[in-house]
């Protein structure tokens, strides 16, 4: 029963902090970013070179997170969806790096004072590409709690 436990516990940290990128990738896209873009533009701007800072830290360290434990829980239990599902949490850094982090580097480099609206229609864009982090995620979640729940 000893030798059970632990794969079963690297599946469940896996899933737990899948679950943390999800939901916070989820509220950056349905509440936060939102509610920014309800701010003037050099408002919103200023808001969200900092929340993106501090966002990308932490979501950057769940995804590592996650596929580590994803793929611990894999070699230990011979189990295909815990790669798939640490697979899925890990694409979020090419995703970033290529998808996202472009728009970044433009949004990064905008004075707020000179932000017009075309730096509010790329944040509005931003949160479009930011959508495909929640769906990343979430599918890893999914991934993680069918071979948990088998």
């Amino acid at each position: 029963m000893r030798s059970l436990e632990l794969p079963m516990l690297a599946g469940h940290l896996a899933l737990i902090v899948a679950s943390l990128f999800t939901g916070a990738a989820f509220y950056v896209n349905f509440a936060e970013q939102p509610a920014r873009m309800g701010l003037d533009t050099k408002a919103l701007l200023t808001q969200w070179k900092p929340s993106c800072k501090r966002g990308y830290i932490m979501q950057a360290t769940l995804a590592i997170a996650g596929c580590v434990l994803g793929l611990i829980a894999a070699w230990q239990t011979r189990q295909p969806a815990f790669v798939a599902g640490a697979l899925l949490i890990v694409a979020n850094w090419p995703w970033t790096v290529f998808g996202i982090f472009p728009l970044n580097h433009i949004l990064m480099a905008t004075d707020p004072a000179e932000a017009s609206e075309e730096t509010r229609r790329l944040l509005a864009r931003w949160n479009k590409l930011h959508a495909v982090r929640t769906g990343l995620g979430t599918l890893s979640v999914v991934a993680f709690l069918m071979v948990l729940s088998a």
